[in-house]
């Protein structure tokens, strides 16, 4: 899920731009504050899968489809396995024989095969169910790279639509979710073709248009998530598809200029970065964080109020950082490949 490029995107010689990884930060904070059950979870689904799927589509590559399957292969599915074999291992020997996972009897088959599926609830990935976002993203830039091999931009266009469509088509038919998100992946595509051909322009706006973007975006993004219901799209959950795209659009898009107005926040620029290992031990950490609970202070209680579940969000980003640092140095394919820190 790396997120670097020239200053021109879709090319394959890459250097960061501060203002991606400052709202690759900001969206990995939202994905862990959002798993804490806060108040506004609401708000923060209306559009936070949808932004980090644009901004995971400014840079997508237009070498062949081949080139960046193979690309997307190791940066997203080689960390996958690799995480969810951990996570695995770590659930079956500890964590489920605690919690609720004690008292749900989960099968460890069930789980495995979920290793493999990357999709069941808890029935199949009680072990890390955000992991199953990797997946999807490699499927959703897979299908990019072959709708990239029409030359033409209608065709290309046209084949998208065509694909958005039958995704939400097959949400409404069926409940029954594909391996690797396949059909959440296909709605996926929408928001990551999105951020493909709209980088540029974004990238080009002056200060007072996306001043203007901002304070537009972020008014109709206001009205429109609370006629949605909420949106959930591990279960492809979307509510009223036109006001979901609209939502996320105008919620990402409000994101996106903020930061490009003010890149200043050079921590959310470094936990960016790293989003990846975020993603794979954010549970583990709030799983530390409740050990060291009732056992420092006997507490058995974790219906957090709402203060400490954004607190805790910071903190479990916070003990992380060491391990970024040692991923970084002595496996970086955990996190998708080395970082210049």
């Amino acid at each position: 899920m790396s997120l670097t490029a020239k200053t021109e995107p879709h090319t394959t010689a890459h250097r960061r731009i501060d203002w991606v990884d400052q709202v690759k930060g900001f969206t990995i904070f939202l994905v862990v504050y959002g798993h804490n059950f806060p108040f506004c979870e609401k708000y923060i689904y209306s559009f936070h899968m949808p932004l980090f799927i644009m901004a995971a589509g400014f840079f997508h590559g237009k070498t062949s489809a081949w080139v960046q399957t193979k690309k997307r292969f190791k940066a997203l599915i080689l960390p996958y396995f690799l995480w969810s074999l951990f996570l695995f291992a770590v659930w079956f020997f500890v964590t489920r024989h605690y919690g609720d996972s004690a008292t749900l009897g989960l099968s460890p088959t069930k789980n495995f095969i979920g290793v493999v599926t990357a999709q069941g609830d808890r029935a199949y990935m009680d072990w890390g169910i955000p992991m199953w976002f990797l997946p999807m993203l490699f499927v959703t830039s897979v299908v990019m790279s072959w709708v990239l091999a029409f030359k033409n931009t209608v065709g290309q266009i046209v084949s998208i639509s065509v694909l958005v469509i039958l995704g939400f088509i097959y949400a409404h038919l069926s409940s029954v979710r594909l391996p690797w998100s396949a059909d959440i992946a296909l709605v996926a595509l929408f928001f990551y073709a999105l951020g493909f051909y709209c980088f540029r322009w974004l990238a080009a706006l002056s200060k007072n248009l996306t001043f203007v973007v901002l304070i537009v975006c972020a008014l109709l993004h206001t009205l429109l998530y609370g006629l949605n219901l909420k949106i959930d799209m591990y279960r492809a959950i979307y509510g009223n598809p036109a006001l979901f795209v609209l939502a996320g659009v105008t919620g990402s898009l409000m994101v996106l200029c903020f930061f490009k107005l003010f890149p200043v926040f050079k921590f959310l620029g470094f936990i960016g970065q790293f989003s990846l290992t975020i993603l794979a031990l954010q549970l583990l950490a709030m799983t530390a964080i409740k050990f060291v609970l009732m056992l420092g202070l006997g507490q058995t209680d974790f219906n957090f109020s709402e203060t400490e579940r954004f607190a805790y969000a910071i903190v479990q980003i916070a003990m992380m950082v060491p391990v970024f640092l040692l991923i970084n140095r002595y496996l970086p394919v955990l996190n998708g490949g080395p970082k210049k820190i």
